[in-house]
């Protein structure tokens, strides 16, 4: 059995040497290094063969590799590196590892064309001035040859552990039974769904209710196709820390088997931890896992990064064998990396090559820079993504794919910028507030970004670029951190489209002061922002790159809105897994006389106050409120405590850091009666458990509609444009196609969909699990509506009830829900995913 390895791959793992360095050193972007290779390529003559592919082997290895380029007629083999800056400047590892990738590819051309001899040549591009600096060295081939055998030797011990612990996690993973006695309810289709697009190559969304174990539910069955699809990596992500330590958790319970049956009847069998088949590491954010937050990541700084790389074999070796005996969690890389005085940060980074399982945020994967595409793509590994409470990374996606350049960070940043940096600023703050100088109103919307400005931008970056290069040792977080926002800018709006749009916002100066003769500032300052409002054509490439994936949420209807905007494939498959719980666990109760309208929220307190105080005197237990925003909820605090002092009553507060969150949940004991109070779609809507007696019922005082303000309803304005393009492409191959109304689609796309999306997630909080039984009441007259009840669960029985006369628990009402009919969004949506947008199993 052979191990195949890319050149890079190989190089990266022998040849890295000295410190960890991370000044100040910008690389050019993936365009300019694809636009830098082919300039290059077009300035060679006629003979010359561009990306050329090789390959060879070495005992077990297979090495493998493409080429920049090779001149047949001077038998000169080119590899190109596209840099920005001070040549000089450059590391001495990094053009150690240039000149082993380069050899190594020299080799493989010797040995593939019968060459005796070769000359070398490491061409350094410049994106900036589009300028070339080669370096060459002529070798025999017989030196290659012995500096290849070399370089695979040190490689192919690390490689041949490599493939026995593949074979073994192949066999274990075919021999891997479900860790509990069965499935639970739905559980299983869940698991045959997922196992079936993993199988497949395909994407899913599956929705299934709370209490069913989705998480081990999407795990268990892709660990059981890694063998037969050959895929490398499992990645599960999470929008937060609570998901992936549910991963965590049911990673962990896989690693169990009975290891003595039962001795007798009623006698439990005993679980004895197995060595681990997986390697499972925990990826955290970098200012989770730094030491030194204090210090600069590069070794004249960090006693962590000094000599990281002469250090890393070790540590990874350790690494790797505290593997098999555990996860990888944070606290397990972070006492191996203390242990090898390496960085925790970095060493998870490089741990990722080596891992199987990989449990992190969403941002690793999605991200404009996320590193786990980054090597998925370069390294040619077949993934499968599994996407934990899915209808988050809308809302996650935009955010990551907007960008600001803001006039007042800009003053901020001149008042203590070196001097030789100051007038390029200063011409930058011009061109911002040529925007807006003749501006009416505090908003508005541009339908580019100006060219003088983008410009003037460039420039801006090109000069900070060069200063932060001419001054290594120089630390200015605020020049930094100026430096990266308007780089993000840019590279938005070089990629500026109808799923974004652009916005000019006027702000009064916070500072007076802040003005000088030297910086002249308008009285307002602006905030000019590229806004995302449909991630999809960012988001396909990174589904595409994926062998499979699996989105799944409790959660997640209409399946269009979140396929549309997420950019799935046409073919993705959707589950919708039936509710293990029965309509009589939950009284779902519509009150039909409040209003929680932003005109009728004085007149809505004191009945909702009351009502709340009704139903916790008939059935005292906890119970959670929700509503749209804080303002409302201190209201509402107020309204309760004045007029029933005597029912226990703790808050959510603004900017509520770990401890007070975790002394909020504390008090929903199976003991406690009261009612915490918290805002929709916050921390405790989502994403907390309290099962049985702990929580008993929900009041959610609101649709959850985002607030109707100047930019929203500029993002319903720009879904509406995105969407008629969709439906014009569409439209070209079928005559008189009846679509669905642009502006009612958009209504529901950025308003009503989102909103009930946080109502469920909130009621969801109230049954956990099959014996469970509460009470939710929907205290809003539009909960009566059928376009509103149509995207409630199914499995709900919906009443409806006045607030002044709400009925006892148990009790009967009117049900309101009508299954059969059909609302105008649904019909949207189904209108929208026609042509095969939704795919059955």
């Amino acid at each position: 059995m052979s191990y195949t390895v890319t050149v890079r791959a190989l190089c990266e793992f022998t040849a890295k040497h000295g410190d960890l360095d991370l000044r100040f050193t910008p690389s050019p972007s993936a365009q300019e290094g694809i636009a830098g290779h082919a300039l290059v390529a077009s300035r060679r003559g006629a003979e010359y063969e561009p990306e050329v592919p090789l390959e060879g082997r070495f005992e077990d290895l297979r090495v493998r590799g493409r080429a920049d380029g090779y001149d047949p007629l001077n038998q000169q083999l080119e590899e190109v590196k596209t840099f920005r800056g001070d040549l000089h400047a450059m590391p001495q590892n990094r053009r150690t590892l240039h000149w082993a990738q380069v050899k190594v590819y020299g080799h493989l051309l010797c040995q593939a064309r019968g060459l005796a001899h070769l000359t070398l040549s490491l061409v350094y591009f410049d994106v900036a001035n589009l300028s070339e600096t080669p370096l060459l060295q002529s070798f025999s081939a017989a030196e290659l040859q012995r500096y290849f055998e070399a370089t695979c030797s040190v490689f192919l011990v690390w490689a041949r552990q490599e493939l026995a612990h593949r074979s073994a996690r192949d066999q274990a993973l075919s021999a891997m039974a479900f860790p509990h006695a069965s499935f639970r309810a739905g559980q299983r289709e869940l698991a045959e769904a997922v196992y079936k697009t993993s199988q497949g190559g395909r994407c899913l969304m599956a929705q299934a209710t709370t209490g069913i174990g989705k998480t081990i539910g999407t795990i268990f069955p892709v660990l059981k196709s890694m063998p037969r699809q050959r895929l490398d990596k499992l990645f599960f992500l999470a929008a937060k820390t609570p998901g992936r330590q549910l991963a965590l958790q049911a990673l962990e319970r896989l690693t169990c088997r009975p290891a003595a049956p039962a001795t007798s009847a009623g006698q439990a069998p005993t679980t004895a931890r197995l060595p681990m088949a997986l390697r499972v590491l925990e990826m955290v954010a970098r200012d989770k896992a730094c030491e030194h937050p204090d210090k600069a990541c590069h070794g004249d700084a960090c006693p962590l990064a000094k000599g990281f790389y002469d250090r890393l074999p070790q540590a990874r070796a350790s690494a790797v064998q505290a593997a098999r005996g555990t996860l990888l969690h944070k606290s397990s890389v972070r006492q191996v990396a203390l242990s090898h005085q390496v960085c925790p940060y970095y060493l998870s980074q490089e741990l990722v090559r080596w891992a199987d399982v990989v449990v992190g945020d969403y941002n690793y994967y999605f991200d404009s820079s996320a590193l786990l595409h980054a090597m998925t793509s370069t390294y040619q590994w077949r993934v499968c993504v599994l996407i934990d409470e899915a209808h988050n990374l809308l809302e996650r996606a935009r955010k990551m794919y907007s960008a600001t350049l803001s006039q007042g960070q800009l003053q901020q940043l001149w008042r203590t910028a070196p001097s030789a940096v100051k007038p390029q600023l200063q011409r930058l703050n011009r061109a911002l507030a040529e925007l807006h100088c003749t501006q009416l109103t505090a908003y508005q919307v541009l339908d580019e970004v100006p060219l003088s400005l983008l410009k003037t931008l460039q420039q801006t970056l090109s000069l900070l670029t060069d200063f932060q290069l001419a001054n290594p040792t120089r630390v200015d977080g605020e020049l930094q951190a100026f430096y990266f926002d308007a780089l993000h800018f840019f590279r938005m709006a070089e990629a500026f489209g109808t799923h974004s749009l652009l916005d000019v916002t006027l702000a009064a100066a916070a500072d007076n002061a802040l003005l000088t003769s030297a910086l002249t500032l308008a009285d307002d300052c602006a905030e000019l922002t590229i806004r995302n409002v449909v991630p999809a054509p960012f988001l396909t490439p990174r589904f595409a790159a994926a062998q499979s994936c699996v989105l799944f949420s409790a959660t997640l209807s209409p399946a269009a809105f979140y396929q549309n905007t997420l950019g799935l494939p046409p073919t993705t498959a959707w589950l919708d897994v039936a509710s293990p719980f029965a309509a009589a666990q939950l009284r779902v109760v519509a009150v039909q006389d409040i209003s929680t309208r932003f005109a009728d929220r004085t007149q809505s307190l004191q009945p909702m106050a009351d009502l709340m105080a009704r139903q916790w005197a008939a059935l005292p237990g906890n119970y959670l409120v929700f509503l749209s925003s804080y303002d409302y909820l201190e209201q509402l605090l107020a309204m309760f405590t004045a007029r029933h002092p005597t029912v226990p009553v703790w808050a959510q507060t603004r900017r509520m850091d770990e401890h007070g969150r975790s002394e909020f949940l504390a008090r929903f004991t199976v003991t406690s009666s009261g009612i915490g109070f918290a805002v929709l779609g916050g921390a405790f809507a989502e994403g907390i458990d309290l099962p049985g007696k702990r929580l008993i019922g929900a009041f959610i005082a609101t649709l959850g509609l985002p607030q109707v303000n100047v930019v929203n309803e500029q993002v319903k304005s720009q879904l509406a444009q995105y969407f008629a393009a969709q439906t014009s492409e569409r439209q070209r191959g079928a005559n008189n196609m009846q679509m669905p109304p642009q502006g009612q689609l958009a209504h529901n796309y950025t308003y009503l969909f989102p909103g009930l999306q946080k109502v469920v997630q909130a009621a969801g909080r109230v049954i956990r699990t099959t014996s469970d039984q509460g009470v939710v009441y929907l205290m809003d007259d539009r909960f009566s509506w059928p376009q509103v009840q149509a995207l409630l669960p199914q499995w709900w029985q919906v009443q409806r009830l006045s607030a002044a006369h709400p009925l006892p628990s148990g009790g009967k009402a009117q049900h309101t829900r009508q299954p059969q009919q059909t609302s105008d969004a649904e019909q949207d949506v189904k209108q929208l995913s026609s042509n095969g947008h939704q795919t059955p199993l």
